[in-house]
């Protein structure tokens, strides 16, 4: 059987260059600065050469819908009725980041600075939904737009998020303001919210802790800012959202901060917090902003 063709469609400016595969989640394989000839990498790139079709978790980034993160293995109730999900990721007892980035999106509009994808999930269970993604080239900056409606026949609690993958951990320094964390269990999953450790605090630009980190913060004003001086280049990054999930993996060169707009496991929360309950035909924007800088 034939290898599938890899669809690589480039946007690109002056000051940068990005890669965005339909048949991968819509996600894009690269996000570059160009500095004269040279590309400077702000999210983490798949090679040119990659043989075969990669994983989504081997993009520069995917989008998270119709929720981020982990759900509880029991699903959730609304409205008196239990939605349970099924497992999605080998090894993962908890279905995790919706379904979106394991699906081929389709092409609506692509010019040299945009590109629009959509998305249909007609049958889907339990959410039913069309989605579309937007990406724009405006100077110096990536906009993401991305949109859920709800196509199913009752009402749901929606999320949407973003999973961009960084370089370089250890010569990162974040700022990120948050009022508070989520400590998580052996499972993953939040436990209890509480001030956040002063290891944990990026309140000033601050090296990522080398120990690992796998948490959700709330409380988040929208602005972060991600600084390799090393590398001579910075990425300040804008999100309507109140979350993110900082994700730093022990021994490996690649760390996550994902702009989210509910916690994890957020449908079995108190008052399912940041969720957008969407009627039928009802739809959930979100915007997020990542713009290069040169240091």
């Amino acid at each position: 059987m034939p290898t599938p063709v890899l669809e690589r469609l480039a946007l690109r400016n002056d000051c940068l260059l990005a890669e965005v595969l339909p048949q991968v989640g819509g996600g894009l394989a690269r996000l570059d600065w160009l500095r004269g000839e040279e590309r400077v990498p702000l999210l983490r790139g798949l090679p040119g050469d990659f043989d075969g079709m990669p994983l989504p978790g081997q993009l520069a980034c995917f989008p998270l819908l119709p929720w981020s993160n982990r759900m509880s293995p029991t699903g959730f109730a609304f409205e008196g009725v239990r939605h349970v999900p099924l497992p999605n990721r080998e090894g993962e007892p908890c279905p995790i980041h919706g379904d979106a980035w394991q699906q081929r999106w389709r092409v609506a509009a692509h010019h040299d600075t945009s590109l629009t994808l959509s998305l249909g999930r007609w049958d889907a269970t339990p959410f039913a939904y069309t989605a579309e993604l937007r990406y724009t080239l405006a100077d110096d900056a990536l906009v993401v737009e991305l949109c859920v409606r709800n196509a199913g026949r009752s009402a749901l609690p929606f999320g949407l998020g973003l999973h961009p993958w960084m370089p370089d951990p250890q010569g990162a320094l974040l700022q990120a303001g948050a009022r508070s964390v989520w400590m998580a269990g052996p499972d993953k999953l939040p436990l209890a919210r509480q001030d956040i450790p002063l290891q944990w605090r990026f309140d000033n630009p601050s090296s990522l802790p080398q120990d690992g980190v796998d948490n959700v913060f709330e409380g988040w004003h929208g602005d972060a800012r991600i600084a390799w001086p090393g590398r001579g280049v910075a990425l300040a990054v804008a999100a309507d959202m109140d979350y993110f999930i900082l994700y730093v993996p022990q021994g490996r060169d690649v760390f996550c901060f994902e702009p989210v707009d509910h916690p994890i496991n957020a449908h079995n929360l108190p008052g399912q917090p940041g969720l957008t309950v969407l009627a039928p035909g009802a739809t959930l924007r979100r915007r997020c902003v990542f713009r290069g800088e040169l240091l």
